[in-house]
């Protein structure tokens, strides 16, 4: 197993739009080994393949207290969504150090496939329905942050970015 660059917003890979993951095989297990390494280690509960810059549906969580219990949905599909809603707080491997507020189901549903390839649905509420759809939205080429307002946006992506040289000039010193 080994760790993988997580892009950070504002890199523009963020927004492709994920295809469908072909075959359940060991290149893919390989995958999800790597990207769940990936989050343990970046102290996340969700990481998306597309913040890993592949581009295919998949997606590893882990809400558990005890970070022993990954969920991995390959292909997922929210089938139903709950109409109540609730603002809450999120924040993103993607953009580190950022928390705002985003309005998501309570509750829903989703089907995808397992590691040994049988579909299979979840239902989902609370922290796990909110990590899922924030996850899926990345599958989309979304990242939270645009669900904020442009003002907010802005002042995101420019600490990103001053963020992003600080960290290459320190590199070099």
């Amino acid at each position: 197993m080994s760790q993988l660059t997580i892009l950070r917003y504002p890199d523009p890979r963020l927004h492709t739009v994920a295809k469908p993951v072909a075959a359940v095989d060991a290149r893919l297990r390989k995958l999800v080994d790597d990207m769940l390494e990936t989050m343990y280690g970046a102290e996340g509960i969700g990481l998306a393949a597309t913040q890993v810059n592949v581009h295919e549906r998949l997606i590893v969580i882990d809400v558990s207290e005890t970070r022993d219990q990954p969920l991995v949905l390959i292909n997922p599909e929210i089938t139903w969504a709950s109409e109540e809603t609730r603002v809450g707080d999120e924040g993103c491997l993607s953009v580190p150090g950022i928390y705002d507020g985003v309005e998501r189901s309570i509750a829903i549903k989703v089907q995808a496939l397992n590691l040994d390839g049988k579909l299979q649905v979840h239902e989902a509420e609370g922290m796990l329905a909110v990590c899922i759809q924030h996850e899926m939205d990345h599958l989309m080429g979304k990242v939270f942050v645009e669900y904020l307002s442009p003002l907010k946006r802005n002042r995101i992506k420019t600490k990103m970015i001053k963020q992003k040289k600080d960290e290459e000039r320190d590199a070099v010193r």
